[in-house]
């Protein structure tokens, strides 16, 4: 059986710089034949506790799509040295019981296998990494820590092309490594 891995992108823009390393993690997780795909949730609407229950049909099927991984691995781009909104936004919905009031079951991200990595400028996102970590550890099983911090060139940000250097490689590859073995 292969192992399934949700790759969630903090940002929605279409081919991101977070976007890029994704599709890099992507790549590395599928040389290792493990199942990897992005986790689209672009139609979860914001969290009101008003449509809660029943959890709307966006809200139920990423639920069933991360209870089903073996694990997720979250790359986030820093706003303001945050998290992005729509990426808390999630992380809230995700957090919630299942059923009304239940707050003794197990949530869909409770002990699951995380990680994190994060592409921004000078920071390496590590506002938001941080952030993600502090949230992430208090119910999953986070592998990595902060995880991988991407400092994008100068230049990335005129072409918006991502070019990931040798070494941002290597930190990537053992990320993967370490997160193949903790799934």
């Amino acid at each position: 059986m292969s192992k399934k891995i949700l790759v969630v992108v903090g940002s929605l823009r279409n081919n991101g710089f977070n976007k890029q390393v994704g599709d890099y993690v992507v790549k590395k997780l599928s040389e290792k034949e493990i199942e990897a795909k992005f986790l689209d949730y672009t139609n979860v609407p914001f969290l009101n506790q008003d449509i809660e229950y029943p959890a709307p049909t966006a809200v139920a099927d990423i639920r069933n799509k991360v209870k089903e991984a073996h694990g997720v691995w979250f790359v986030t781009p820093e706003y303001n040295g945050f998290i992005p909104g729509v990426l808390k936004n999630l992380l809230d919905w995700l957090s919630r019981p299942l059923v009304a009031f239940d707050f003794e079951s197990p949530k869909v991200l409770t002990n699951k296998p995380v990680t994190i990595s994060g592409a921004a400028g000078k920071s390496g996102a590590s506002g938001s990494r941080s952030q993600l970590a502090t949230l992430l550890g208090f119910d999953s099983k986070l592998i990595g820590g902060e995880g991988t911090g991407i400092v994008l060139q100068p230049e990335s940000f005129s072409t918006g092309i991502l070019e990931l250097t040798d070494s941002q490689k290597l930190e990537l590859d053992t990320q993967v490594e370490e997160f193949i073995k903790n799934i």
